[in-house]
């Protein structure tokens, strides 16, 4: 009676799981075997060798989906917003690194000068999405405003509500227009944020991830957290969704995150006509002599 118990149960939480998948829209593949990285009690080396194949593998899905955006003149732009050290840029990382940097792009702009700040606040992001055939990175987003303007007073209410009724119809319109929308929010525990935080101190290559509204993040928890759910309520929208990511095991993000993003569009296997390397031409020298190794600048060969 026990195990019949327990095979209902696990029937039922599958059924749910499924069922919530398809309230969202997404169809996620199922492993075939739990994840090494999602148990505690795998060798670092398994747990290193899944997570490099399953990468390996989703890198190739990636370049699929890119010349399918290419070849069918598809417009895509990925929003990628969460609290600070919470792994934007190693996920944003991932995604570009095996694709074509001319038709992908990592958007990550700065403070808005005197001059846009006077402008409409969308303005300066307008220019910025992809034409046909293009992919767009937005790391952090328009969303700046529903988060680190609000919380830090960098807006007034009037600003932030103006925000929030603008930014829906802003982006149906850009739905309308025939430009895809992600949106990612990475969601980090507190103590996760404060180690990586701390490591961030101690390591002199990633001291520049940590500003002083970094640091002056750590004493708003809670108010980031409101605006986020504040964010979420008005902005999550049929046309555009909001999708979190737990990213407190930075490997898993990765993997979750890519892998989520490939279920959501219909990207195919575009067939490209194999190349094949003709042999290479006799060259006619003509006399040509190398110049002297001495008059050429070389970088010494220290290593």
């Amino acid at each position: 009676m026990g195990k019949q118990k327990k095979s209902k149960a696990k029937k039922s939480a599958a059924a749910k799981t499924k069922a919530a998948r398809l309230a969202l829209g997404t169809t996620v593949p199922e492993m075939v075997t739990p994840s090494p990285l999602a148990d505690p009690k795998a060798k670092k080396k398994d747990r290193n060798k899944f997570y490099e194949r399953e990468l390996r593998r989703l890198h190739i899905e990636l370049v699929k989906l890119q010349e399918w955006v290419k070849h069918d003149g598809r417009k895509v732009v990925l929003l990628f917003e969460g609290r600070d050290a919470a792994g934007k840029g190693g996920v944003i990382k991932r995604i570009i690194e095996p694709l074509n940097p001319r038709a992908c792009r990592v958007v990550a702009l700065g403070t808005p000068t005197e001059r846009q700040k006077t402008q409409w606040y969308f303005q300066r992001y307008i220019a910025e999405l992809p034409a046909a055939g293009e992919m767009a990175l937005f790391d952090r987003s328009w969303y700046n405003r529903a988060g680190v303007e609000r919380v830090m007073g960098f807006c007034t209410e009037a600003e932030y509500w103006e925000f929030v009724r603008s930014c829906p119809a802003f982006e149906r319109m850009l739905v309308r227009s025939g430009i895809t929308i992600i949106k990612y929010w990475f969601s980090v525990s507190d103590k996760e944020q404060e180690r990586r935080f701390k490591s961030r101190v101690e390591d002199p290559t990633k001291r520049w991830k940590l500003s002083p509204m970094d640091v002056e993040s750590r004493n708003r928890w809670q108010a980031y957290s409101r605006a986020k759910d504040d964010m979420l309520v008005h902005t999550d929208i049929d046309q555009a969704r909001w999708y979190v990511v737990n990213s407190d095991d930075k490997k898993r993000a990765h993997l979750n995150c890519i892998a989520h993003l490939l279920s959501l569009l219909p990207y195919k296997d575009v067939v490209r006509n194999k190349i094949k390397l003709p042999k290479r031409k006799p060259e006619l020298r003509e006399g040509y002599a190398r110049p002297p190794l001495e008059i050429q600048n070389f970088v010494p060969e220290i290593y």
